[in-house]
């Protein structure tokens, strides 16, 4: 697989996760609480704030926009003939 092969499948995963976390915050939390229930006791009595939930969404808005940004910005390239790779 060449870099930009690497980079278009890391776009995709960035904006499926993004869309992900800004839909559905709750699997988000369910994933924290499971990682802290390794190491600490009753993390099952954890309740998350709504300001939180809306961070998560801000931060799944974020990498989705990073994502697509990342597939414009390599379709402009190739357009242009831009054969430069970042190694």
């Amino acid at each position: 697989m060449n870099s930009k092969q690497c980079r278009k499948m890391g776009a995709l995963w960035a904006i499926g996760q993004g869309l992900l976390t800004a839909f559905v915050p709750q699997l988000s939390e369910k994933l924290l609480k499971r990682m802290l229930a390794g190491k600490f006791d009753n993390t099952a009595d954890l309740e998350t704030k709504p300001a939180y939930r809306r961070q998560l969404r801000a931060v799944g808005i974020g990498l989705t926009a990073a994502g697509i940004a990342t597939l414009v910005m390599e379709d402009v390239a190739a357009d242009s003939g831009d054969d430069e790779t970042l190694e």
